[in-house]
């Protein structure tokens, strides 16, 4: 039964470029997209900017632009992300629309109507120097629990305690370093805690599907919460700075809350593409599967708030029929930070030249259809794809193209009948195709995998390097290479929607139209020539991978003799914190020409440094010497693990690497200066 779906990704936040955790969610939905687009089904699959609320007009002040300004050259950037990962958006939209500000106002009013709308004074923090109110993170002061200084308005970070902006001791505004003022103005909230809409939701989350176990559970916490976890009315309003969609209908300038209008932001982007194509939106919106995939830290906006509003707007507005949740993708265990070289450039993994269906590849096999955090680890990343697409998947046309090619003018003869392999292989195509369907990519793709390894075991046995010496062996080889390409064809379809830029490829060089998920049903023809083979894909290097990871020996080995001519103050030099350590352990770095790994004490606080010094020490030589550490480097993220510092070396044109040690007497922890 074909399907019609309308799919959306969570919306990005217009301050910034892309991060790996977009990228991450995007491949995934784009996955899904294009596999129920092979299926045959219609689906309209958009995205769009969330452009608005308080950071987006600072930071746009900060630079000296308007907020269009800003936001506009942020999104000027987008395509080269969604073009260079292969993501397949029908329409790229932005919540500062005509679109989006007429359905957010449209629903604003039907809720209004509902009487699910209201207002009440709510009393807030107020910088008058910038002249507005503050939100909690451009709130700090001493913790009202610990007295730690300058900690934010809802948290403190030094004992955990969460309070209310209020009740910071000695507070002042991050944006001008005022002290603020308390100041009362009007708020209009959303009942959620109308019995009408708990009740609604009761009977939304149990529907068996629209959404996974782990998101079913979160949400019935929130909706069954008591006292002060109760469930509460949102405030949708904000006062006067603030760069977003006006309340409508009254005369005061107040603004819908960003997290209002940034969901409706999905309509806005289909009713913009609708308008594009000459399609009905209301019937669109009415006759589709509404489908979201989100991230696990907005859970609560798109399970509660986002359908009971849709809801009681009424037609042509429905709530979500699937909100399908993801969780945060890491680099080797760690949580993504730039601070601490842990994070991925998506841009930098494209400008480095690495095949951008490597990335959609790997992603695709660790992910599934739980809410589970995703590691990225250099080391099996390198392997998966060397591995799985090189030396399975792709090894099987490059072993077996040229024979055709160069003796049978590239046809084709017909599948033996006795070949179990192929009709196994065809008959697999619904299991795969349940498990695309599912979000279980994982799955999908170790069974992809494992009919290659069995592709590969019947080319290993019927040798075709070998037939191709042996006369009167002609009419076996073509028979043996036949049946390899009609095998890598089909796992081509198997693959085509995590690998869409390569399955194009393979059609191109099988000479057949765009493949559909039911040609796996069927055969290429007896008499079918294949073009001339190509290499398809190169193996990852292990040096674009210290590329992208900026990976450099943490040891300063300075080739110049001459001190060069720049100077520095002292305070710049007084920037370095260096520090006497003692060298407790050092170890050789498996598959590293230049690193050894040192375990360091320095006064009483243990730190891991990867030296790029193994030319010039054995490890067991360097362990009870003294070196000098540059204590205050920030951890580096490198492909064998976190590197906490760099230990000082010198070197010169002649050869030789050698450490700085502190004289006799020096104790770890000292401070260098």
């Amino acid at each position: 039964m074909s399907r019609r779906l309308f799919v959306t990704t969570a919306l990005p936040y217009a301050n910034g470029a892309f991060h790996i955790g977009h990228i991450m969610e995007y491949i995934q939905a784009d996955i899904w997209v294009r596999f129920q687009r092979m299926q045959g089904h219609e689906v309209h699959f958009v995205g769009a900017d969330d452009a608005h609320g308080a950071p987006i007009m600072l930071a746009a002040e900060k630079a000296g632009q308007t907020p269009e300004q800003f936001i506009a050259a942020i999104q000027s950037g987008r395509r080269q992300y969604l073009d260079g990962f292969h993501l397949e958006y029908d329409n790229w939209h932005s919540t500062h629309s005509p679109e989006n500000t007429a359905l957010s106002q449209d629903i604003f009013r039907r809720l209004k109507a509902k009487n699910l709308i209201y207002s009440k004074p709510v009393e807030q923090f107020y910088d008058p120097v910038k002249g507005m109110y503050l939100a909690d993170r451009y709130i700090k002061g001493e913790c009202p629990n610990c007295g730690a200084k300058d900690q934010y308005g809802d948290a403190c970070e030094n004992c955990s305690s969460v309070y209310a902006a209020t009740a910071l001791t000695n507070p002042y505004s991050t944006l001008s370093g005022a002290k603020p003022v308390l100041k009362t103005s009007d708020h209009f909230f959303f009942k959620l805690s109308d019995p009408a809409c708990v009740a609604f939701l009761r009977e939304w989350l149990e529907l068996p599907g629209r959404l996974q176990p782990q998101v079913v559970n979160k949400a019935w916490e929130w909706l069954d919460g008591e006292g002060d976890k109760a469930l509460g009315d949102w405030d949708i309003s904000r006062d006067a700075p603030y760069f977003g969609i006006r309340v409508p209908d009254i005369t005061e300038e107040k603004y819908l809350y960003v997290w209002l209008d940034a969901p409706i932001g999905y309509l806005a982007s289909l009713k913009n593409y609708c308008g594009k194509k000459g399609l009905d939106f209301e019937k669109t919106l009415k006759d589709f599967e509404q489908i979201h995939f989100i991230g696990k830290d907005i859970i609560y906006f798109h399970t509660l708030f986002w359908p009971a509003m849709l809801k009681f707007a009424g037609a042509p507005y429905k709530e979500p029929d699937h909100v399908y949740v993801h969780g945060f993708i890491g680099v080797s265990g760690e949580k993504m930070s730039k601070s601490r070289g842990t994070g991925i450039d998506p841009l930098r993994y494209l400008n480095l030249g690495m095949n951008p269906e490597w990335l959609r590849y790997y992603i695709a096999a660790k992910l599934n259809a739980a809410v589970e955090d995703v590691d990225f680890n250099p080391d099996d990343f390198i392997a998966r794809v060397n591995s799985d697409l090189i030396g399975k998947y792709i090894n099987i046309a490059s072993r077996c193209a040229g024979f055709l090619s160069k003796k049978f003018a590239g046809k084709l003869v017909a599948v033996e009948a006795s070949n179990t392999l192929i009709r196994d292989l065809r008959s697999d195509a619904k299991n795969v195709a349940e498990m695309y369907d599912g979000r279980e990519f994982g799955k999908a793709l170790r069974s992809v995998m494992h009919w290659a390894d069995q592709a590969n075991a019947f080319v290993d046995q019927v040798k075709p390097w070998d037939l191709a010496k042996k006369p009167g062996s002609d009419s076996a080889l073509q028979q043996a290479c036949s049946d390899s390409i009609q095998i890598f064809r089909i796992l081509t379809i198997y693959l085509k929607p995590v690998m869409p830029a390569l399955a194009k490829q393979v059609e191109r060089f099988l000479n057949v139209p765009e493949l559909k998920w039911a040609d796996a049903n069927g055969l290429l023809p007896a008499g079918h020539a294949i073009g001339e083979y190509k290499h398809l894909m190169q193996r990852v290097d292990d040096k674009q991978l210290d590329a992208l990871f900026d990976i450099q020996p943490a040891t300063e080995t300075k080739k110049e003799t001459a001190v060069t001519d720049g100077t520095i103050s002292i305070d710049d030099f007084n920037k370095l914190d260096l520090r006497v350590a003692k060298i407790v352990k050092a170890e050789h770095v498996e598959g590293a020409d230049k690193l050894l790994k040192l375990t360091l004490d320095v006064g009483g606080t243990t730190r891991t440094v990867f030296a790029g010094i193994k030319s010039a020490y054995a490890p067991e030589k360097l362990e009870g010497q003294l070196a000098v550490v540059v204590a205050n480097l920030a951890p580096r993220k490198m492909k064998f693990g976190i590197s906490e510092g760099m230990v000082l070396a010198a070197s010169g044109e002649g050869p030789g690497i050698f450490l700085i040690s502190p004289g006799a007497g020096a104790e770890p922890g000292m401070r260098v200066k």
